[in-house]
């Protein structure tokens, strides 16, 4: 992969980017790579009864978070879709797979990070297969690398019951950017959790330095290699 490649993260909410990219995303910015994060649901509304209880207002600062997010982690651009919230699964998957097939013919990303297939949270299930639909090795077709990354209370939270088990087999050294991972998910106020939640500062940088631990670094991101045509 060329140095000034495209990449694209694609996340379901509103703080996957950071949980689990946050300390690669500026890693790859800062080797001259042009990095454009797609955030495809809106991130609250699960949270009321009905969506429509849910106020413009909320999912308008969970947007306006995101772009201060991706200034932090000198990402190129945020595109928000506002899908519903943990309901993507009552969608069409064609029209999410449409969404993700734009994107890539926009931005042309040499590399795609997306989420895991075995995570308990339905939006990143449904994600994780539109994505691979999506970047599926046609001739031409642009993608060459694809990795999934874990989400903190998600992935694990499954309890590997629900296949498949995210398995690593690439890790990011982060010890340059931990610190910027974790400013970039302070802005995200209502989504911290207070220690031992996964979604802990805390417990974001222990993860850390146990990915990086296997690796022998300092404190890593852990990735999933899904294939790599080379």
């Amino acid at each position: 992969m060329s140095n000034r490649s495209p990449v694209l993260v694609i996340a379901a909410h509103p703080d996957d980017e950071v949980l689990g990219c946050g300390g690669t995303i500026p890693r790859l910015a800062q080797s001259g790579c042009e990095v454009h994060i797609a955030i495809l649901g809106e991130g609250i509304s699960a949270r009321y009864p009905h969506r429509e209880q849910v106020g413009a207002s909320e999912i308008e600062r969970l947007a306006s978070q995101s772009k201060r997010v991706a200034e932090i982690l000198q990402a190129q651009q945020v595109l928000a879709y506002g899908l519903p919230d943990n309901r993507f699964d009552t969608m069409p998957l064609l029209d999410i797979i449409k969404i993700i097939e734009e994107l890539i013919a926009e931005v042309r990303p040499q590399v795609v990070y997306t989420h895991h297939g075995g995570d308990l949270n339905i939006d990143h299930r449904v994600v994780h297969q539109a994505t691979l639909t999506a970047t599926r090795p046609l001739t031409g077709h642009p993608v060459r690398e694809v990795y999934t990354y874990e989400v903190p209370s998600s992935t694990e939270w499954a309890f590997s019951r629900l296949g498949p088990v995210f398995q690593p087999n690439v890790f990011v050294d982060i010890s340059n950017t931990l610190e910027m991972k974790l400013a970039a998910l302070s802005h995200y106020q209502t989504e911290v959790r207070i220690f031992p939640h996964p979604r802990s500062p805390e417990a974001i940088t222990a993860i850390a330095r146990r990915w990086g631990s296997m690796a022998g670094l300092e404190a890593a991101e852990a990735f999933e290699l899904i294939r790599a045509i080379r």
